[in-house]
Order: structure tokens, then sequence, then C-alpha cells
């Protein structure tokens, strides 16, 4: 009669496996997941791509049970992904992997609808613990950014970082500009009109208190150069 462990690791041989789509702009970055999550046993690439419109084509067609979103990549930023995704496909979880800080974008990531969000530095330990947290339905952050999410709904938020203040659409611009692109670079990457860019500069300018454009372009291009660029 065989003993429970092994009738147990009978089971788990014929689980499926967990399927996975990696949204990252680097190939090289994906190229290095596929092998990272390939070795685990329950876990498999369904698809990759660096590309947001491709992403949704590919989540449609592959059916993820999880998608690994980055912030930066083509198409459209990746803030506005997670967004569509989280309202065509429900389903599937989403972790945010960036370089960027966790402290300006993990807050975003989970308003949008990601259910976490992991520096890449963390290395891929913990890269596959988050994926295996958010498969079980939780929340995969640093407990830094948990602290603060439980400030922000207990209405006790000390943030004072006047970035912070900008929308998601601002941000993105804001970060644009920071890396040197003009109005019209801005208006053709983020397949919107110049003059629609011109009045997220406005409301930036108003909300970081800059009063001249070659301030708000020399602010950006400091900010960038402390918090990493697009």
């Amino acid at each position: 009669m065989k003993n429970k462990s092994a009738v147990k690791k009978q089971t788990d041989t014929f689980l499926p496996k967990k399927r996975i789509l990696i949204v990252d702009d680097h190939a090289i970055m994906r190229e290095g997941l596929c092998e990272v999550i390939g070795r685990e046993p329950d876990l498999e690439i369904c698809g990759q791509t660096g590309d947001a419109f491709v992403a949704l084509e590919l989540a449609a067609t592959t059916k993820p049970d999880l998608a690994l979103v980055d912030i930066t990549i083509q198409g459209k930023h990746g803030l506005e992904l997670i967004k569509d995704l989280n309202i065509q496909y429900p389903e599937i979880g989403i972790l945010s992997l960036s370089m960027h800080d966790e402290t300006l974008y993990a807050e975003r990531v989970l308003r949008a609808g990601g259910r976490g969000y992991i520096m890449k530095q963390e290395g891929s330990q913990r890269i596959i613990e988050a994926i295996r947290l958010v498969l079980d339905g939780k929340i995969a952050v640093s407990s830094k950014v948990s602290e603060k999410v439980l400030s922000l709904f207990s209405g006790k938020d000390t943030s004072n970082s006047p970035v912070e203040r900008l929308s998601d659409r601002e941000l993105e611009i804001f970060h644009l500009i920071g890396i040197g692109k003009d109005n019209s670079s801005i208006a053709d990457l983020m397949r919107i009109s110049p003059k629609t860019v011109d009045v997220h500069r406005a409301h930036i300018k108003e909300k970081l208190q800059i009063a001249t454009s070659s301030e708000l372009i020399s602010y950006a291009a400091r900010w960038i150069e402390t918090h990493g660029v697009l």
C-alpha cells in the first residue's frame, strides 16, 4: 500500500500548471523570467511580449492565471494595461514587476487592479514567492508599502512628496518630460493630441507649484536622476 506522501506526490504531478504571461519591454529580462519560472514544477509561461496591445491579445488567446507586468512597456503605460486587464479579464491575477520606486508606484498598481508590486532587484526567489501569493489570492507587497497602504486607508498618510499628487496620466507625462521628450513626442507615444499634453503639463505645474516649462523640465530631469528612468 502506498504511503500518504507518495500518493500526494503522484496527485500533485497531475495538477494543471498555473499559466504566466510576461509583459516586459526588455527581451533579456523576459528570457530571464522565463528561465526562472520555467524551473518551477507547477508554473509555466504561456506568452511573453513587450507591447501592451499584444499583451491584451495574448491574455485573450492564452488565458493566463497571472500576468507579470512591468510599468515601462511599449504601446501604453503599464498602469493603463493593468486597468485594461482588470476590466477585460478580472479572473487574471496581476503582479507588477518593475525597477521604479515602490513607494510611488505600488499603491497606484493596487488601485489600478493589480494584486502586488515587486522591485526587479529583489531576486528570483522573491519573485516566485510574490507570484505564488497572488495566485493564492493574496496581496504581494513589501512591508514598507503595506504600512503606507494601511496609513492611507486609516487617513493617516504622512507622505509629503509633491510628485505623489500627480494622477497616473500626469505621472507618465512627468516621466517623459524628465527623459527629454517634447510635446509632440509625448503625444505620439501616448496616442493623445499635443493640446491634451499641454493641458496635462499645466496641471502638473500647478500641482508641483512650478511657474515655467523650463523649471518643469529641470525638476523632472532631477527627479528622474534620483528615482530612475522610464
